[in-house]
């Protein structure tokens, strides 16, 4: 019985040397937060959060050694209410609705200024925001019902509308050349302004207005935020028939996409929205805390960020505007934590792009 006990060791022993090695378990760095999460493909990393100046100045050796010396504190400007993001060529722009101004930080050079501070570009209630290829600025101010135009540096140009143009106006939207520029009045419920005014730069005139109240294709209900993809096309967000819908430059309807819902696919608070380089629509939601991202054909691709009572990178509670760059980095603003989390695409090393250029 023993020597038999021996064989089958002995037989155990060479088979396990003749059994092909296993490759050792590639390691996942748990430190860094990756969308979708392992095992699955990375599309998206968390990069960084910003919630005021301080996360973007930047600081010299002699002023970090004085601050060590001498406990000096470190002096912010941050966010009260912020609203709606924009980005062009590594500059950011905040729009605050409490502070009444929109913050600009350029983070490759670590500068931030405040604009709308002063007429004749000062600020009442600053919502959505669009820049040209020219990284002109363009501004919703809600309660001056006008959209004012600043240059890169935060100086005024130029400002179109008034009272008796806008019922609500949240956001506007400009086409690269700086040569038109689509206003989204929201309207209300005593109001039939639920549609997108088209407005020509050097003129001032209104052109033609795109969507009227309803619910049927090409209507619109309590409409909050629209994008110019980088096909022409205008996509919309219809946040009170749960949708979004894309028409033309000229205005003629397209296609529409997303209904009421609360599982990933749908819409529940629809309220920012962008598109990719590749046509890709990026769409937050304030209440799945999250942006959902489809493709072309309205199919749901993936969704980056989480609900969350606590603040932390990709959590959220209150999702409002977003905004995707050059580069294809995208942008949040969160209204309850007051901050504006960027997430970078795989496909992007983090010294490349305009952010990168900072880290080179």
């Amino acid at each position: 019985m023993l020597k038999n006990s021996w064989v089958l060791v002995l037989a155990a022993i060479v088979l396990a040397a003749c059994a092909t090695p296993q490759a050792p378990s590639p390691e996942i760095d748990t430190s860094v937060l990756v969308y979708p999460p392992p095992p699955e493909q990375p599309r998206f990393y968390f990069e960084r959060t910003i919630v005021g100046s301080a996360d973007v100045i930047k600081v010299d050796s002699e002023t970090k050694w004085r601050r060590a010396l001498t406990g000096e504190a470190v002096t912010t400007v941050a966010f009260a209410k912020p609203f709606d993001v924009e980005a062009c060529q590594g500059t950011m722009f905040v729009s605050d609705t409490v502070n009444r101004q929109v913050y600009l930080f350029n983070i490759p050079t670590g500068e931030f200024e405040q604009i709308g501070v002063e007429e004749p570009g000062q600020l009442r209630k600053p919502l959505g925001l669009a820049t040209d290829e020219d990284c002109n600025l363009y501004v919703a101010d809600q309660t001056m019902s006008r959209i004012v135009k600043y240059d890169q540096q935060g100086r005024f140009l130029d400002t179109w509308g008034g009272k008796e143009m806008f019922d609500r106006l949240s956001h506007v939207e400009v086409d690269p050349a700086g040569e038109r520029v689509y206003a989204v009045d929201t309207g209300g419920v005593r109001s039939d302004r639920h549609h997108i005014r088209v407005l020509d730069t050097v003129s001032g005139e209104v052109l033609f207005d795109i969507g009227r109240r309803g619910v049927g294709e090409g209507e619109l209900n309590l409409p909050r935020d629209i994008a110019m993809g980088r096909d022409g096309n205008l996509y919309v967000v219809d946040g009170g028939n749960f949708r979004v819908q894309v028409f033309s430059a000229d205005g003629g309807f397209l296609s529409t996409m997303g209904r009421i819902g609360g599982r990933s696919g749908n819409f529940a608070r629809p309220k920012g929205i962008d598109t990719d380089s590749d046509g890709n629509i990026y769409v937050s939601d304030a209440a799945f805390g999250n942006f959902q991202i489809f493709s072309r054909d309205g199919q749901l691709l993936l969704f980056v960020g989480d609900r969350a009572t606590a603040m932390g990178p990709g959590k959220f509670m209150l999702p409002a505007g977003l905004a995707v760059d050059e580069d294809d980095r995208v942008y949040m603003v969160d209204q309850f934590f007051r901050k504006v989390d960027v997430f970078r695409p795989a496909a992007l090393d983090e010294k490349d792009g305009f952010l990168g250029l900072r880290a080179n």
